[in-house]
């Protein structure tokens, strides 16, 4: 996993910064509760979608473990970030209207403990939101890098933390039903084949991690093969999902 204290000073920069950040903001703002009530956004990072969420009489805190991500959240939101593992939240149960999840998952060896630790804090009638399927939402339909990656990632996609299927299970054993979903484009984020064969390479996509080395290689050796190189593909769809906690 990356080290997001050195990442911190650059983190937005690459990935999207304000366009992406602003997508991502108004996807999860099409799924919150509306009206007053305490939101808590888990890994909230430098806090440039945090802050977006804030509304008059809506509480919004964010939750990241990182000291240098805090540093420039805390510059947004002056009182508003808290320093905390996502599953050992600084709160009490059943304290909370609504948990922001947008990122976070895909990045875990087991998603389980932190959905867990977010429904805790869910108040009856609250909504967990948490983005699902970022690797294999991670392209344009059409692009030429989706039909040579599409058997690699329909065979181990399933396999993946963020995997939807497995999140609604664990959800619907858990007495959480589906509130909504909605979807954002990933400004900035269509990757060229190159770097798409870097990111393979450097175990970066989770889906490849689970396929022998040589259906990696076979893979890369496809997407260097690719024409134009260097020309990014069109922005990823990133896929947004709302729990809600029956009352």
């Amino acid at each position: 996993m990356l080290d997001y204290d050195e990442e911190a000073r650059h983190y937005d920069a690459s990935r999207g910064g304000e366009p992406r950040a602003r997508a991502a903001a108004d996807a999860v703002e099409r799924l919150l509760p509306q009206g007053p009530g305490v939101v808590l956004d888990i890994a909230c990072g430098t806090g440039i979608v945090t802050e977006r969420l804030r509304r008059p009489g809506r509480t919004v805190v964010g939750v990241d473990r990182s000291p240098g991500m805090l540093g420039l959240a805390g510059q947004r939101m002056p009182g508003g970030v808290v320093r905390g593992n996502a599953t050992r939240l600084p709160f009490a149960a059943a304290s909370v209207d609504a948990v922001v999840i947008v990122w976070l998952l895909h990045l875990l060896p087991d998603p389980e403990p932190v959905l867990a630790e977010a429904a805790r804090v869910l108040r009856p009638g609250g909504v967990l939101i948490t983005t699902v399927d970022k690797d294999g939402g991670y392209f344009a339909e059409d692009s030429d890098i989706a039909r040579v990656t599409a058997d690699l990632r329909q065979q181990y996609a399933p396999q993946v933390p963020d995997d939807s299927t497995r999140v609604l299970r664990w959800a619907a054993e858990r007495g959480l039903g589906v509130a909504g979903r909605t979807v954002f484009p990933g400004t900035g984020q269509g990757r060229s084949p190159r770097r798409w064969c870097e990111a393979i390479g450097a175990e970066l996509i989770s889906w490849c991690t689970h396929a022998s080395p040589d259906q990696v290689a076979d893979v890369r050796r496809r997407l260097a093969a690719l024409p134009d190189q260097d020309v990014a593909r069109p922005d990823p769809q990133y896929r947004l999902v709302a729990l809600d906690l029956k009352a």
